[in-house]
């Protein structure tokens, strides 16, 4: 017996059935920063996420690639976790990769981004990816801006491993 995969809705339109790929660079994965929890809370949710940085070959057991070319037709959304003077052809490589939507996190949208997202036909989403996550009734998750900040918000339950 097959157990279906349930779906569960982002902000916008987006859902678990997404593919993410997230891009950061070797320190914001090696140090646990904001890329790779946002790595690690796609893969809790259900999502298929591929990290990438130019850097690194591998993060936890997955396989880092280099860049979006590598993943050519099998992302939809990418969610850039640089700042945007490390981006210089992200809504290019975006598209030439396949992906139809970006998710820009809170400080990495820009109007100049918005611009090239616009003129090459891209809907921008703009948000952390943090605040879906449900975080543990006690804690530190008062003192997590994305807690705050994702209150009203539509919350994602993290995927449940059972052993038998």
């Amino acid at each position: 017996m097959v157990r279906e995969k349930k779906i569960y809705p982002f902000a916008e339109g987006l859902t678990t059935a997404d593919t993410f790929v997230v891009l950061g660079d070797a320190e914001k994965f090696q140090k646990h920063k904001h890329a790779w929890k946002v790595w690690r809370a796609l893969k809790e949710f259900g999502c298929v996420a591929y990290p990438v940085a130019v850097d690194l070959k591998r993060i936890d057991g997955s396989k880092v690639y280099r860049n979006l070319t590598e993943l050519k037709d099998k992302v939809s959304v990418v969610v850039p976790c640089l700042p945007p003077e490390k981006l210089k052809s992200l809504v290019s490589d975006a598209s030439s990769a396949g992906a139809n939507r970006i998710w820009f996190q809170e400080q990495t949208w820009s109007q100049e981004f918005q611009q090239e997202c616009d003129n090459a036909g891209m809907t921008v989403i703009r948000g952390c990816v943090l605040r879906h996550k449900i975080y543990p009734i006690f804690g530190m998750r008062f003192f997590n801006p994305c807690y705050w900040h994702g209150l009203r918000d539509v919350k994602v339950p993290a995927k449940q491993f059972i052993r038998f």
